[in-house]
């Protein structure tokens, strides 16, 4: 509601003639900067690589693409308020985000080591006055590549993100993926098991929250807040995430939860969503299975999960988005398949 509000107010602001100022922060010294849609507009450099466009007599919305000399910027072009401020962030020739086991990363919580995946998208390698937001991910070495994936196949976290920035679909993320080791249902599971040990995801969260966050934060360009971090999984993943909501929402604002292991220790998932504190909780929530292979993937309890999301009041497509992939079994091909998805409704387009 406040955000229609502020458009509407927006608006009101263009008809009555106050000018659509717009910034673009991009070091183009030695270039030229333009603004092209509803004709050209010339930008005047200031300090700290700001150009910026003062528009009048802007009384409708407009799509906007900057052009560094004659080169359009990269993905959709912006949608611009009659009578705001926009500050824009745009890249115009890097379409591939990079890579890297980028760090063994020790903890003094959990007592052990292991590596930690980083993707940074195009616009972070091209544009340094930018700023992104964090999508932490567990289980780093299935998400980007074969030779360490599970069974050969990992999720091609890159590729989603890579297509994503280009056609809009996806905000443009920082991927920050700890690999799993020999502790992982420990750390992974939030109450012991009957057949099984179990029970340290309180310690792991602590993990993420209290040492790798602030690691990644000071380290990387990124946004910091609740409200652009995202925490995802599949499996065990998928049920220490959902966790975390109930937790640490005050730090993960977005939850995915992918064929999350809901059967686990008599489903004390249900009940510990359930008893959720009635702040903070996440923003929005990603929930999904397949219904085919080994236990139909679970499908009956996570919809049982989805229900205890709704009974808390999530609405879906709101707040809540609950799939469920039509012969898809428990593994890594389906869960990339699902990928896109998932991320547009967690992290917006851009």
């Amino acid at each position: 509601m406040f955000r229609w509000v502020a458009l509407a107010l927006a608006f009101l602001a263009g008809c009555d003639g106050t000018p659509t100022l717009v910034r673009v922060h991009y070091p183009a010294r030695g270039k030229t900067l333009t603004l092209h849609g509803a004709g050209t507009h010339g930008m005047t450099l200031g300090a700290d690589d700001v150009w910026s466009a003062s528009l009048t007599n802007v009384t409708t919305p407009l799509e906007l693409r900057p052009h560094l000399d004659d080169t359009p910027s990269r993905g959709p072009a912006y949608a611009i308020t009659p009578g705001q401020t926009a500050d824009l962030y745009p890249h115009f020739i890097i379409t591939k985000g990079e890579v890297s086991r980028r760090f063994d990363f020790h903890s003094n919580i959990l007592g052990n080591t292991r590596p930690v995946w980083v993707y940074l998208p195009p616009a972070y390698l091209e544009n340094p006055r930018a700023r992104f937001p964090v999508l932490y991910m567990h289980d780093g070495q299935n998400l980007f590549d074969p030779t360490t994936a599970y069974g050969g196949n990992p999720w091609w976290v890159q590729r989603t993100l890579d297509d994503g920035a280009e056609s809009g679909a996806i905000v443009q993320v920082i991927v920050i993926g700890p690999e799993n080791n020999a502790d992982r249902t420990d750390e992974y599971t939030p109450v012991v098991g009957q057949e099984f040990h179990g029970g340290r995801g309180g310690a792991y969260l602590r993990m993420l929250v209290e040492e790798l966050k602030p690691k990644v934060d000071a380290e990387f360009r990124t946004m910091p807040a609740r409200e652009t971090t995202a925490l995802m999984g599949s499996s065990l993943g998928g049920l220490i995430s959902s966790y975390a909501g109930v937790t640490h929402a005050d730090t993960f604002g977005m939850i995915g939860a992918m064929s999350p292991s809901t059967w686990w220790a008599d489903q004390a998932i249900l009940g510990l969503v359930r008893a959720s504190p009635a702040s903070p909780r996440p923003l929005r929530v990603y929930l999904d299975s397949g219904d085919s292979g080994v236990d139909d993937d679970d499908v009956t309890q996570t919809a049982k999960l989805a229900e205890v999301y709704r009974a808390l009041g999530y609405v879906e497509g709101r707040d809540l988005k609950y799939v469920v992939q039509k012969g898809a079994v428990h593994n890594e091909t389906y869960w990339a398949q699902r990928l896109p998805e998932a991320l547009h409704f967690l992290l917006g387009p851009r």
